[in-house]
C-alpha cells in the first residue's frame, strides 16, 4: 500500500483541530479591530460627555469654535473672526483643540 491512501484513509481524531485555526483567527481579529475601536469610541463619548463652555473644539465639517453654551444635546459655539455663533449637535464635535504648550 502506498502511503497516500494511507493518508487518504486517516480520518482526523478530533473535529477540534479543524475548528482550531478559525477560532484563532476570529480571536485575533477581536483583539487587533474591535477592542481597539470600542476603545476608541468610549473615549470620544466621555470627550463629548466632558464638552463644557470655554472649549476649543473642531466640528466634523472643519469649523473651529469655541463653545459658548451646552445644551442637553446641542452646543453653540462662536467662530472667528466674525464672532459667529452657530449651534451644533454635540455629535458633530470631532475633537478639542488644547492650548498650546500642552499635551
Amino acid at each position: 500500500m502506498s502511503f497516500s491512501l494511507l493518508l487518504l484513509q486517516q480520518q482526523p481524531s478530533n473535529s477540534i483541530y479543524l475548528f482550531a485555526p478559525y477560532a484563532l483567527i476570529a480571536v485575533v481579529f477581536y483583539f487587533l479591530l474591535f477592542m481597539p475601536m470600542q476603545k476608541q469610541k468610549k473615549k470620544q463619548a466621555q470627550m463629548l460627555a466632558d464638552l463644557k463652555a470655554g472649549d476649543s473644539v473642531i466640528t466634523n465639517g472643519g469649523l473651529m469654535g469655541t463653545v459658548t453654551a451646552v445644551d442637553g444635546d446641542t452646543i453653540v459655539l462662536r467662530i472667528k473672526p466674525d464672532n459667529l455663533k452657530l449651534q451644533f449637535a454635540r455629535s458633530a464635535v470631532s475633537s478639542i483643540v488644547l492650548p498650546e504648550g500642552t499635551k
